[in-house]
């Protein structure tokens, strides 16, 4: 073996630099995987807070939905009592009428005549239950 020493010297810090430079590239390695694994978890992160979001407004339009619900049916409820109670008393005011009563305290009371012949004019409305005068009316 006829090796000279500078051979030897100039051998053995290529070796420590293919050392230094894998280690260096596994702690490259490693720094980029625990980025990786910060990025990760803060998406991961930043989407339950999203979805926690979203599931937290949909329970939130759940909840206003029955209550409109619970309203309408309580507003209708109160609507056919009402309708009820309007009927009952239509009813009730209608019986208790007595159209020859009105008459007699038209005629005596008030001093009201029935009309005599030439005082009804007649005219063709437009459909309309609705009269309005807008002249004087004819003697």
């Amino acid at each position: 073996m006829a090796t000279s020493a500078a051979r030897k010297l100039n051998t053995i810090p290529v070796r420590r630099e293919e050392r230094l430079s894998v280690i260096e590239g596994k702690k490259r390695q490693r720094k980029i995987r625990r980025i990786t694994a910060i990025r990760t978890a803060f998406f991961l992160m930043i989407a339950a807070a999203a979805v926690s979001g979203a599931i937290t407004y949909y329970l939130m339009l759940q909840a206003q939905i029955t209550d409109s619900v619970k309203t309408i049916s309580r507003m209708e409820r109160t609507l056919n009592e009402m309708k009820l109670d309007n009927d009952e008393n239509y009813s009730r005011i209608t019986s208790n009428v007595n159209l020859e009563e009105v008459r007699t305290v038209a005629i005596q009371e008030l001093g009201m005549q029935y009309a005599e012949e030439g005082q009804i004019i007649s005219f063709n409305g437009e459909g309309s239950d609705y009269v309005r005068q807008t002249g004087k009316i004819p003697d």
